[in-house]
């Protein structure tokens, strides 16, 4: 059952891409590589996450893949510095493979309506602009491989 909790503002570093669901892995496959830069800067950093900035029509969204840090870290291009805004969040979590996260989003989407919750989203020129939409990776897959076992917060940032 979802529920509303309040974030605050988290500095990231990530990489950005639009692309659709076969070619998901080319944005996934930056998370290594933007940890292990953190990491070689003495930086802490929090579970990855990927934001999902536009939802275009048909299966395609711009996304960024991220990861939260603290303290100072210059980033390598095409990383870029930036910051999760600070709000109320519904929040849902779903365990499983990744190929549930559709249903388990759309879940929360229908959640909110029947709430009257309103996103922080706008229609854009190029689809669904979101303010903050974000799937957090709780579960590191080399500890855990069984896909199923998975853990991923689902957060959407309430308008507002």
């Amino acid at each position: 059952m979802p529920s509303i909790v309040d974030r605050p503002a988290q500095r990231y570093v990530a990489e950005r891409a639009t692309l659709g669901i076969p070619e998901f892995p080319r944005i996934a496959d930056r998370l290594p590589p933007l940890i292990g830069g953190v990491a070689a800067q003495g930086v802490v950093a929090g579970a990855p996450f990927f934001r999902y900035r536009v939802i275009h029509p048909g299966t395609r969204f711009t996304v960024e893949a991220g990861v939260p840090i603290e303290g100072g870290f210059t980033p390598e291009e095409p990383a870029f510095l930036g910051e999760l805004p600070a709000g109320r969040y519904v929040l849902d979590t779903y365990v499983g493979a990744p190929d549930g996260l559709a249903a388990a989003t759309e879940s929360v989407l229908a959640w909110g309506a029947a709430e009257g919750v309103t996103w922080d989203r706008r229609e854009g020129p190029d689809g669904d602009e979101w303010g903050c939409r974000l799937e957090v990776l709780r579960t590191n897959p080399r500890e855990v491989p069984d896909p199923t076992r998975w853990v991923t917060d689902l957060l959407f940032r309430i308008a507002g």
